[in-house]
């Protein structure tokens, strides 16, 4: 039997080269499942994205979705995409399992926290203020350089990872410190800031919306004080006075020592994050 993608509604296209197009999974012309390919909105044109990959239950097991995984990347170079990324959930084990075998890398992960009803309280001699429009101008500038820098590091080449710092930007904070439902704050250690905070709000998938940590930050010199976990739990706070029930976050891989402290105050990841080069 023969597995196929056969379009299930017309090519959409941006005035930017953007594409994005739904097909149904076939197995000798009979629907078993579908698959939704795109083109990456902050990387660009050259970048696929493979999502909402599906295979009915009775068709599973026999390969069928590494077929259709394998045909979306023929269709993804065909668009002239160098790379693809997919966004796996955490307790999929088969599909990480495919992933791994067709040669995903895993970039970063996506992790939330259901928030309890009373906002924590801050560690004893924690001074937080909002951040000041002075201090922004800056801020923003080395926050987009660590924001590419962590993409160059994985592996994406630096136009591109540049772009996504600025793309990322543009849409999150498009009106700076002035930006709805955005909050900056900073750390404050003997009256110089320490570290800052960036939380807004994020729609983690159609429909659901929350709250969310675009960036945390701690001077490199005062590492190893408590400070990212005090930052962390203003984060719930900011989030709890904004009616928010659920956090989430987006960490790279291989760090570590956030992940340690994010599952340490019950954070659980939902999806791993991975890519691949397109040859």
């Amino acid at each position: 039997m023969t597995t196929t993608l056969r379009p299930a509604e017309p090519l959409q296209q941006t005035p930017d080269g953007g594409r994005s197009r739904t097909y149904d999974v076939c197995v000798n012309s009979r629907r078993v499942g579908s698959v939704h390919l795109s083109t990456d909105a902050g990387f660009g044109a050259a970048t696929g994205v493979i999502s909402r990959l599906e295979v009915r239950e009775p068709d599973r097991g026999r390969g069928r979705g590494t077929v259709a995984a394998l045909a979306s990347e023929e269709v993804l170079r065909g668009w002239g995409c160098v790379g693809v990324q997919i966004s796996v959930p955490a307790d999929a084990g088969p599909a990480l399992r495919m992933a791994a075998a067709l040669g995903y890398t895993e970039r970063s992960r996506n992790m939330v926290k259901e928030l309890s009803a009373e906002p924590p309280a801050l560690p004893e001699g924690v001074e937080v203020r909002p951040m000041t429009e002075a201090e922004f101008v800056t801020w923003e500038a080395g926050a987009k350089e660590g924001f590419a820098r962590s993409w160059i590091d994985r592996g994406v080449p630096e136009e591109q990872a540049r772009a996504k710092a600025e793309s990322s930007h543009a849409r999150f904070l498009p009106e700076g410190l002035a930006t709805p439902g955005v909050a900056i704050h900073v750390i404050v250690r003997d009256g110089r800031p320490a570290g800052f905070l960036w939380t807004g709000r994020m729609e983690l998938e159609p429909g659901r919306w929350a709250a969310f940590v675009f960036n945390i930050e701690v001077d490199e010199a005062q590492r190893g004080h408590g400070y990212g976990r005090a930052l962390m739990l203003l984060a719930e706070r900011v989030a709890r006075e904004a009616g928010e029930t659920l956090l989430g976050l987006h960490v790279f891989a291989g760090n570590t020592p956030a992940i340690r402290l994010y599952e340490s105050l019950g954070y659980r990841t939902t999806h791993i994050n991975s890519a691949k080069e397109l040859r």
